[in-house]
């Protein structure tokens, strides 16, 4: 298939390099890594415009909200908090407030907020972030509520300006959108339909990064499997994921895959390569195929775990995680007991487990939630226990080993203690002396815990 969008690079015109000057901002981030990506290139295009970060929401002279729209309980969640700026709104007239990202998307939504929070000044959709600087000159022009968002994916546009949130990782874009209309998902209508950047873009960020002085780079997709399928690639990732190891960028992740998509040579790459992390996260969402059609996932159990088990004969080390909804419509007892059976084969490392919860403007909100929430609350701990019982498990096998850990810096709570991901995406809370943030670090495995391990910094 053919791309059919336009490929531009961002250029900051003169009359807009100078809005922001003695004006502050301050972004609040809600949602997956794509939002804190597009926080990122939002902060990066307002400095650009001379705008300098606030220490505090409530100093900022321009506070925006990028928003996420998975979960119904998110957007009450951002409303409540506009909510509370209305008397900050009414004290400081001269404040700015927008709203952007995936709740902007939805016509709903921004009817919602048009009745309700008359604080929101700005509100502007994923498709047309690289406009803000247009989007704030106009509305500083007329002081007027502004709404700009567009309904149809835009271009992508290329040499965004930046401002990491750290310097030792980044989050590495290679695609946007999703075309697989997962039943519950509502993530196709917000961020359209699949558009990968070209290769070269990609590899000239990854080195513009290491030659910083950059650790770790995560490549970011809705489904990255899919990536070069729009130009014409016929295995987009697996080239891509070479391109990126040979540039010897230090360490490579990747989310988030489908089990659809995902192909052998993928994995041999992974194996080829040591700066490949061996983890990966692969979404099930139920282990039962007849919950899986209604989901409209297009694979089946069978096929996941003959996916699972080469990743795990090829690379015996690989650490495995997933998500996984409960309560889906429909979801017998039985149907729910052949999850617990998948969970049990799979031995995850983690899972990230959600109750089902009707999504409006999605496919599956049309389907009678026939599942009381006490039942769906009940099957969600039982599997909770479960993963917990092999996450546990797992990671007593690293007890006395020796893992190389990126330090991201001391806990909030103890200086002397200090964070970070191993290899294998262990989170690792570790002591030791003259540690900085962006570190690597060769820990010793003194201590076990479910989803963590403790450890001390071999001298």
């Amino acid at each position: 298939m053919k791309k059919t969008f336009d490929r531009t690079t961002f250029t900051l015109e003169e009359r807009f390099k100078k809005i922001g000057l003695h004006k502050t901002y301050f972004i609040r981030t809600y949602g997956c890594q794509a939002n804190v990506r597009d926080t990122e290139t939002i902060a990066g295009i307002l400095e650009a415009m001379g705008f300098t970060l606030a220490s505090s929401q409530e100093e900022a002279d321009f506070l925006l909200f990028n928003t996420c729209a998975v979960r119904r309980s998110a957007e009450e969640h951002v409303l409540g908090e506009i909510g509370k700026l209305k008397q900050l709104k009414l004290d400081h007239p001269g404040k700015v407030f927008g709203l952007c990202g995936c709740m902007a998307q939805e016509e709903g939504v921004v009817e919602e907020i048009k009745q309700k929070y008359p604080q929101v000044d700005i509100i502007f959709g994923t498709h047309n972030l690289s406009n803000l600087p247009s989007i704030l000159h106009e509305y500083y022009e007329q002081e007027s509520p502004l709404i700009k968002v567009e309904s149809t994916p835009g271009n992508i546009v290329e040499d965004l300006p930046t401002v990491r949130s750290q310097s030792f990782k980044a989050f590495i874009n290679i695609m946007y959108g999703c075309n697989k209309f997962c039943t519950y998902c509502i993530v196709p209508y917000t961020r359209g339909r699949e558009r990968s950047r070209e290769k070269q873009h990609i590899l000239d960020e990854i080195n513009a990064f290491k030659n910083q002085g950059g650790k770790e780079i995560i490549l970011l997709g809705q489904n990255v499997n899919a990536y070069g399928k729009d130009l014409g690639e016929e295995d987009g990732f697996t080239d891509l994921l070479r391109a990126c190891a040979e540039t010897g960028i230090d360490r490579i992740r990747f989310y988030t895959s489908h089990p659809r998509d995902y192909s052998s040579s993928s994995i041999d790459v992974m194996k080829e390569y040591p700066n490949i992390m061996n983890s990966l996260h692969l979404p099930v969402q139920s282990g039962s195929n007849e919950v899986l059609r209604r989901m409209a996932r297009g694979y089946t159990v069978e096929h996941y775990k003959s996916l699972f088990d080469e990743m795990k004969e090829k690379i015996p080390s690989l650490t495995f995680t997933t998500d996984i909804i409960v309560g889906f419509p429909g979801e017998s007892d039985e149907q729910f007991e052949e999850t617990l059976k998948l969970a049990e084969y799979c031995k995850y490392d983690l899972a990230y487990t959600f109750i089902y919860s009707p999504r409006e403007g999605t496919p599956a909100a049309k389907m009678e939630d026939d599942i009381p929430l006490k039942v769906k609350k009940e099957r969600l701990q039982r599997l909770n226990e479960l993963v917990a019982k092999y996450s546990n498990e797992n990671n007593k096998s690293y007890l006395n080993q020796e893992l190389i850990v990126l330090c991201e810096g001391p806990s909030k709570k103890n200086k002397k203690v200090f964070s970070g991901y191993s290899e294998e995406n262990k989170l690792v809370n570790f002591t030791g002396e003259k540690i900085q943030a962006g570190d690597f670090v060769k820990v010793k495995i003194t201590g076990t815990k479910s989803y963590t391990l403790d450890g001390e910094k071999i001298i």
